[in-house]
């Protein structure tokens, strides 16, 4: 799954890189377009960072940290689309596929949390 999920958080990216391209480099799609750009290639470097975590406290931080960048991509692409800057139909895919990488990450997080109670109570127990 770990490799799966670098390789699609930077497919994400690389979408949302061609989706940029497309949108019109001016006024309101200029801003959108650069928030968009900006939160969704951040999705998988934070991911890529957890990778290289220093401890479970700071592989929760990196991972909730792509989560968050996640999530506010979907806004910007809420805003793209409801704003009529792209078609809606263009950004279903890349909608879609935010949808999906939330409850992953939420996922992740919560059984490293979860591990680290039961660790944790098993010392208690000694």
């Amino acid at each position: 799954m770990e490799r799966d999920l670098r390789g699609r958080t930077k497919q994400f990216a690389l979408r949302i890189i061609k989706l940029y391209s497309a949108i019109p480099a001016k006024g309101v799609g200029q801003v959108l377009g650069t928030q968009v750009l900006k939160a969704g290639t951040s999705v998988g470097a934070h991911y890529r960072e957890a990778q290289r975590a220093k401890s479970d406290a700071d592989f929760i931080s990196k991972v909730e940290g792509a989560l968050q960048e996640v999530d506010e991509t979907a806004y910007w692409l809420e805003l793209l689309s409801e704003g009529g800057v792209i078609p809606a139909k263009r950004l279903e895919g890349l909608q879609q596929e935010a949808r999906e990488l939330i409850p992953i990450l939420v996922t992740i997080v919560k059984r490293v949390k979860a591990r680290g109670k039961t660790r944790t109570q098993s010392r208690q127990k000694i």
